[in-house]
C-alpha cells in the first residue's frame, strides 16, 4: 500500500486504530520525496531524519495507549518563510541562505507540540514576493501535473508538494491578502 497516496484524515484514523504506524507513513513520504522531488523541486531543505524521529515518538505514544491529535504523526512540509528552530529558514533568498533561527514561529510550535513530523522547508518566491514560485534564489518549482508549467503562488512549493504527494499537508502563507 502506498501510504503517501492517502489523505491525512484517512491516515490519522488508521493511526488511531493501530492499522499503520507514523514511522511507516513518514517513511513512505520520505521515499516519495527521494524519488520525485528532483523533478518537482518543492523542497529547499529536507529533514527526513528529524521527521522519522518525531514519527517514532508518536508510535511510542500510541503503543502506550495515549490519545493523539488529528495531525499528530502526519508528515507535513513548511514554507521556507516560517521560522523553524534549528532548521534553515532561507525565505528562498541568497541573503538568508545560511540562516538557522534560534526559535520557532507560533505555528511551528503548535505543530511540534502535537508531534507533527516536519519533512522540511518548501520552496517559494523569494521573500514571498511573486506569484509563480519561479523567483526563488535556489530553483524554480514545477507543477507536478505538467513539469513545464509553474505551480503558481508564492507558496508554490507547498502546493506542489501536496499535489505530488510529497507532503500530506503543508503550510503556506498569504502575502497579498
Amino acid at each position: 500500500m502506498d501510504l503517501y497516496k492517502m489523505t491525512a484524515h484517512q491516515l490519522s484514523e488508521m493511526l488511531k486504530n493501530k492499522e499503520v504506524s507514523s514511522t511507516e507513513i513518514t517513511k513512505s513520504v520520505v521515499d516519495r520525496i527521494a524519488s520525485v522531488d528532483d523533478k518537482v523541486k518543492s523542497y529547499i531543505t529536507v529533514t527526513a531524519d528529524k521527521a522519522l524521529e518525531t514519527a517514532k515518538a508518536v508510535d511510542e505514544k500510541i503503543a502506550k495507549g495515549e490519545e493523539i491529535a488529528p495531525l499528530e504523526g502526519i508528515p507535513a512540509g513548511i514554507k521556507d518563510n516560517i521560522c523553524t528552530e534549528g532548521i534553515n529558514t532561507t525565505c528562498a533568498s541568497k541573503m538568508l541562505e545560511n540562516f538557522v533561527p534560534p526559535y520557532d514561529a507560533f505555528v511551528t510550535k503548535k505543530l511540534k507540540a502535537i508531534n507533527t513530523p516536519v519533512l522540511g522547508k518548501l520552496n517559494m518566491d523569494e521573500f514571498a514576493m511573486g506569484s509563480s514560485t519561479e523567483n526563488s534564489y535556489f530553483f524554480k518549482t514545477a507543477n507536478p501535473y505538467n513539469l513545464n508549467k509553474v505551480p503558481g503562488g508564492s507558496s508554490g512549493g507547498s502546493a506542489a508538494a501536496v499535489a505530488a504527494k510529497l507532503a500530506l499537508v503543508a503550510l503556506g502563507t498569504d502575502t497579498g491578502g
